[in-house]
């Protein structure tokens, strides 16, 4: 269960990235393997005691050619906007610094719980050190050695004492999709064009907000949140120097949202940052949808379409399962198509397949096509069940979950999308040794 956001803050080298790759821990990502995706250090998620909530390193969004607090109130604005929870990271061996003492005023004037951290207690010889730290008035400091996992629990369990009670936006009966993209895509103007098309009725759903990123609206007696990335209200120029600050708000919004629209740029064609962007999508589970913009741009003739499609799967094959639609923002064509597929994506990321069919599908898939031979054993599929959903997720009894081949497990995903579906969402299987 996710339960919040967590920033780290703190002057440069106290360790704030160790702390940040010690609390996230070595959780692979599921596209870790596939060429042109990968996943941005800044953000993660962090697993304790059966809860989750999301990370932030600020020490990742560095402003180039700036005063020194300069840049830290700049980390300092996001962590306060971005986060429930802040995590004040200080270095023992240093004592407490004037900067310490700037960053710990600023967070003293914000509204946020602050969790004061002292980090590099490598032994014991350091303790008496960290009583000093209470002249910062942020409370008990914790003694942490992120080298060595030292108080990391304690800091964990005084991060979910924090989160504890925090309000959860209920979304029953809303659909919400994020516009993600890279920069020029045209995300704002697919989502005005979104809008408008729909003359806009604001509802007052309970757990959403007007502003410049989450907009709600109803459709055709539907309620819906538009989740617009390049909303984003600019703080002046000196966060436009910060491209790792729109990551971190893609990801939020991708966190935050049900199904992805994914848009691509006509004009520009298809290029690796696009590959990048799309990959948190992947990890996060969600329903993608991809929307191929500014179609008004394309010369076409009766081959166009397909040629393009055949280019975007080539390019995103293991996208193979999301939709594609092509739009003009500009001109407000197409845009109609939208929403007939944000339907169907959503409601198959929340489709639960009959345990007695989807068995039935796993025994005819090894029947038709055995597991191949390893070392003169063969995988064996005993049972199939459904556990969750967003994404739809699988376990798989095996009588050896290594004996499950990388090839094998497609060919399986294949046949479950055969049977039931399960457009624009990815499907997970996991193998697990039957006891």
């Amino acid at each position: 269960m996710l339960v919040g956001t967590v920033a780290i803050v703190g002057r440069p080298n106290v360790g704030k990235s160790t702390v940040f790759n010690r609390m996230i821990g070595e959780r692979v990502s599921i596209v870790d393997d596939t060429p042109g995706v990968t996943r941005d250090r800044i953000y993660g998620k962090c697993e304790w005691l059966t809860k989750s909530f999301n990370l932030i390193d600020t020490g990742g969004l560095q402003i180039e050619d700036q005063p020194f607090q300069v840049e830290i109130k700049a980390q300092v604005d996001i962590a306060v906007e971005e986060a429930d929870t802040i995590i004040m990271l200080t270095d023992v061996r240093d004592g407490v610094t004037n900067d310490d003492i700037f960053i710990a005023r600023m967070l003293q004037k914000t509204n946020k719980k602050v969790i004061l951290a002292v980090n590099k207690v490598d032994d014991i010889s350091f303790m008496s050190s960290v009583y000093e730290f209470y002249s910062l008035g942020l409370g008990d400091p914790i003694a942490i050695s992120s080298l060595q996992s030292i108080g990391m629990g304690d800091l964990l369990d005084a991060i979910l004492d924090s989160l504890e009670g925090k309000p959860v936006k209920k979304k029953e009966g809303l659909i919400s999709f994020a516009v993600i993209g890279r920069p020029n895509v045209g995300k704002s103007s697919l989502v005005n064009a979104i809008l408008n098309q729909q003359r806009v009725i604001v509802s007052d759903v309970s757990g959403t907000t007007r502003d410049a990123i989450n907009t709600p609206f109803t459709r055709d007696g539907k309620d819906y949140v538009v989740i617009d990335t390049a909303g984003i209200r600019k703080r002046g120029r000196i966060y436009e120097n910060i491209e790792k600050y729109a990551v971190l708000r893609a990801m939020r919004a991708i966190d935050n949202c049900d199904v992805v629209l994914f848009v691509l740029d006509a004009t520009t064609g298809i290029i690796e940052q696009d590959k990048h962007v799309v990959g948190y999508a992947i990890e996060a589970g969600k329903g993608i949808i991809i929307v191929y913009n500014k179609w008004d741009t394309v010369e076409k003739d009766h081959t166009t379409m397909n040629t393009i499609t055949k280019e975007i799967r080539e390019q995103f094959v293991y996208l193979d399962y999301a939709p594609i639609v092509f739009v003009s923002a500009l001109n407000k064509s197409r845009i109609q198509n939208l929403f007939p597929l944000i339907d169907e994506v959503y409601q198959y990321s929340q489709f639960r397949v009959q345990t007695s069919l989807l068995n039935e599908v796993i025994a005819d898939a090894q029947i038709t096509t055995p597991p191949p031979a390893h070392k003169g054993r063969k995988l064996k599929i005993n049972y199939c069940n459904q556990v969750s959903v967003a994404p739809p997720t699988f376990v798989m009894f095996v009588n050896d979950e290594d004996l499950m081949h990388f090839s094998y497990q497609r060919y399986l995903e294949n046949r479950i999308r055969d049977a039931f579906d399960f457009t624009g969402n990815p499907i997970r299987i996991i193998a697990r040794k039957k006891n």
